[in-house]
């Protein structure tokens, strides 16, 4: 609920967004005729429309994108005869006969055969044409929508959101078309300037046809509105719900509340460390499932907790299960994970969870996921995301006091991590995680865009906080960026102290050198664990590389990173 109130807020936003700019002038082209059979009708096709190619796109993938293409080109050919149509009648006349059937026939109803009044069917029509071209800027909780679709697969839910999302965006187009209506009427009644209005439509018609068709709607426009509302955006997110409180240990534990019974652990489609456990053989046991996956900033900063409980609690009855559910395709791969496992120092048993079957049965939605069972089989306590290690632990020794074990310790562990494990300096974190495929990339600088599945020559760009680029021949997909010939650079302004970033070679065994500066020089004594003092390394697996650790007080800086050899993938940026 919390989500689906969110969508519908931020859709509300891109009224103030510029992203919205070009899609105006269709939303108004028919402001001057009675809301309820055009303007209604018309924000309803635009609404529906957006959510099912959207979901369509979230479910289907490529092709569904490609289809969306040719329909957007559709629709600017039936906006196109529109706006001519508003402005010269009689050209418009004349260019409606070639255009192809839909258009013509299209515009024929909205403009030749509505009346004064209007046609609810035409202008439902030509709210369909207008959602294929609008393409709202891709904020944080657009993002959230279509992250959770690809990692649990689009369904119900994500057309659900979509459509709060598009129902927030029509709400406020309908305020501002029903305020221009009358402003409209008030206009033609006081000055008799009809036509002119009806011209002036036009002309606004053809400057959107033309800004969505030079791309402006898709590269400068979200630049700019990126500060104008993503702000907002997370600040919603942080305010309701997202960034609440994630869920801390109670200070009355002798009261745990019963949250419910603990989900099966079938669906796995292996099991490190152990033979398949079930619930039936947990019974008796306090047992902590902790959702994680490797190359997780915030799963390896929680993993030395984890390792600590279940060394420490092994002879009173914990069971320790970790249930590594992938985010990028890379991490389905047994003998990755069996290498990151053992490479983590993780001898409890490691469920590999790639069709997150598991996951659903929790109806879990974060990493990493802390969730506390009793020896009776029952959730007794959840913690989502890093922080409040004292209080977990604090919920073991009550579980396993409940369970009848004897003498169990009332102090907390003591860990001491180091390099991409330890704790994050969160009080100077000012950079997101951000990633580079185009599924899910944001604050991309270079100009042109990212060019989905294709091989393309990008230059550099300059940044603000957070903007990165690419420079060299790259060709990126939907969850990562594959450098096609040595020398390719990618680049970051960044305010954080830990930069890492996720890659790995395209071609499994192979080595990919690199080499990093930070503001145009060697890192020195601000180097992650993953490269030397000039900032030299090698990309030998796929995994999280800690790249740069500030050892001075932290600041903004710009980090660049230049690989002497082709054939890298990098999927992700994460601060720490």
């Amino acid at each position: 609920m919390i989500l689906f109130l969110l969508s519908y807020l931020a859709g509300a936003l891109t009224i103030v967004s510029p992203c919205i700019l070009p899609v105006l002038p269709f939303v108004f082209a028919r402001a001057d005729k009675p809301f309820v059979r055009n303007g209604f009708p018309l924000l309803i096709g635009m609404a529906v429309t957006f959510a099912g190619v959207a979901s369509l796109a979230a479910l289907g993938g490529g092709w569904a994108v490609r289809a969306n293409e040719a329909g957007r080109w559709i629709a600017l050919a039936v906006m196109a005869v529109l706006g001519l149509s508003l402005l010269l009648p009689s050209v418009g006349d004349r260019l409606m006969r070639p255009f192809v059937a839909m258009g013509s026939w299209l515009t024929e109803r909205a403009e030749r055969h509505s009346g004064d009044q209007g046609d609810v069917r035409a202008s439902l029509l030509l709210g369909v044409a207008t959602g294929l071209l609008w393409a709202p800027c891709a904020g944080p909780i657009l993002g959230v929508i279509l992250t959770g679709a690809a990692l649990q697969g689009a369904g119900v839910g994500t057309t659900i959101l979509l459509l709060a999302y598009a129902g927030g965006a029509a709400t406020s187009l309908a305020l501002a078309l029903l305020v221009g209506g009358r402003v409209f009427k008030a206009m033609k009644g006081a000055l008799g300037a009809g036509e002119w209005i009806r011209r002036g439509l036009g002309v606004l018609v053809l400057i959107g046809v033309a800004a969505i068709a030079l791309g402006l709607d898709t590269g400068l426009l979200p630049r700019v509105s990126a500060g104008s509302t993503g702000r907002i955006e997370q600040t919603l997110l942080t305010t309701i719900g997202r960034g609440a409180p994630v869920n801390q240990a109670p200070t009355d534990l002798a009261n745990l509340p019963v949250e419910g019974v603990m989900p099966p652990l079938t669906g796995a489609v292996t099991w490190i460390n152990s033979p398949p456990l079930t619930t039936e053989q947990l019974r008796g046991k306090v047992v902590v499932v902790d959702f994680w996956t490797y190359s997780c900033i915030n799963c390896l900063r929680s993993i030395p907790y984890v390792r600590a409980w279940a060394e420490k609690y092994k002879d009173q009855g914990l069971v320790v299960i970790g249930v590594h559910t992938p985010e990028f395709a890379f991490e389905k791969s047994e003998a990755n994970v069996r290498q990151a496992v053992e490479r983590l120092g993780v001898t409890y048993p490691v469920a590999m969870d790639n069709d997150f079957a598991i996951w659903r049965a929790f109806r879990n939605n974060y990493w990493p996921a802390h969730y506390f069972i009793d020896a009776k089989g029952q959730i007794r306590h959840h913690h989502f995301g890093e922080g409040d290690y004292d209080g977990s632990e604090r919920v073991i020794q009550q579980l396993l006091r409940e369970a009848g074990a004897a003498n169990v310790a009332s102090g907390v562990v003591q860990v001491q991590a180091r390099g991409a494990e330890a704790a994050a300096d969160m009080d100077q974190i000012a950079s997101p995680e951000t990633y580079v495929g185009y599924a899910r990339a944001e604050n991309f600088r270079s100009p042109g865009g990212l060019a989905a599945d294709a091989v393309k020559d990008y230059v550099a760009s300059p940044l603000n906080l957070n903007d990165w680029s690419l420079l060299g021949r790259w060709r990126v997909t939907r969850e990562h960026a594959d450098l096609q010939t040595a020398g390719g650079r990618l680049s970051f302004r960044f305010k954080a102290r830990d930069l890492h970033l996720v890659m790995g070679p395209s071609q499994s065994g192979a080595k990919v050198r690199f080499r990093v500066l930070i503001d145009g020089v060697a890192p020195g004594p601000d180097a992650g664990v993953d490269i030397d003092a000039q900032g030299e390394g090698q990309v030998d697996s796929e995994r999280l590389y800690q790249l740069i650790r500030q050892a001075a007080p932290v600041g903004e800086h710009t980090f660049e990173i230049q690989f002497l050899d082709p054939g890298v993938q990098v999927f992700a940026f994460t601060f720490g």
